[in-house]
């Protein structure tokens, strides 16, 4: 992702991005199996290491494609949020709930034990760590439910909806360094089928870039083959945040507001 580059560039990247065969097929094994490194890549194209590296730093520059370091190692995973932009842009009006699809991979996510999520979004620091925490903004671009927490390490936070007294969720905040980290575990409540998945933990990261910031959003200690309703609603909720600092607008494709 270019630093201060405007939608219409984004888009034109992502579509660059997915143009060609390769990539494509980098992207479905990152699909297949999050979180893989360079080697390991490699090992599934008839091409050189080299190849492979271009074909990544193209997919990273898109935004499709977001990196981790793990000691020595350089873990690659992919990065829905680009083409959730493009599907709010031009088909969210015509979508089916969003809990059939996170992306025109038209496929369903394969179960991993990390979500890495990156977004770009034209604000600042301390006002994207204001969203986070606020509870009237989140209840904004995250479903509706609201979040409550006096936001101190070792502090519990609730998530809750104004339509049911039962929590959506509750926690513990772990770190807490505005406007920079916030690392939370979390347990979801807003469902039977989600209650057994037991405690989570989701980090957040703001980094200046420009007149913008990079928010990486690493949801991890999921269980192999964890409920994909725990995960598969970043997109949206970091779409709808990004929506709403840069424009003030809400973002309504279906389901984004369905605890209001």
């Amino acid at each position: 992702m270019v630093e201060g580059m405007n939608p219409v560039a984004e888009d034109d990247a992502v579509f660059k991005a997915l143009a060609d065969s390769t990539r494509r097929s980098l992207l479905d094994e990152l699909f297949h199996r999050d979180g893989q490194t360079l080697g390991q890549l490699e090992e599934r194209f008839a091409m050189t290491r080299f190849g492979v590296m271009k074909h990544l730093k193209q997919l990273e520059d898109a935004g499709l494609v977001v990196t981790k370091r793990r000691g020595r190692e350089k873990l690659h995973f992919l990065n829905p949020i680009p083409i959730r932009l493009v599907h709010d842009r031009w088909v969210s009006k015509y979508a089916e709930p969003w809990a059939a699809g996170l992306s025109d991979l038209k496929q369903r996510l394969e179960k991993s034990m990390e979500k890495v999520f990156e977004i770009y979004i034209r604000t600042t620091p301390e006002a994207l760590w204001h969203a986070i925490t606020d509870s009237d903004i989140r209840s904004k671009y995250q479903f509706g439910s609201r979040i409550s927490s006096d936001w101190t390490a070792g502090s519990r936070f609730e998530m809750g909806s104004p339509k049911s007294p039962e929590l959506l969720g509750e926690g513990t905040n772990l770190e807490v360094d505005p406007p920079r980290r916030l690392v939370q575990s979390m347990v979801a409540l807003w469902g039977e089928d989600v209650k057994s998945e037991g405690t989570t933990r989701i980090t957040w990261e703001i980094a200046p870039v420009g007149d913008s910031c990079r928010l990486t959003v690493t949801h991890d200690q999921l269980r192999e083959g964890a409920n994909e309703q725990l995960y598969g609603g970043w997109p949206m909720i970091l779409s709808g945040l990004k929506t709403w600092l840069e424009t003030g607008q809400l973002l309504t494709t279906p389901g984004s507001l369905m605890y209001s």
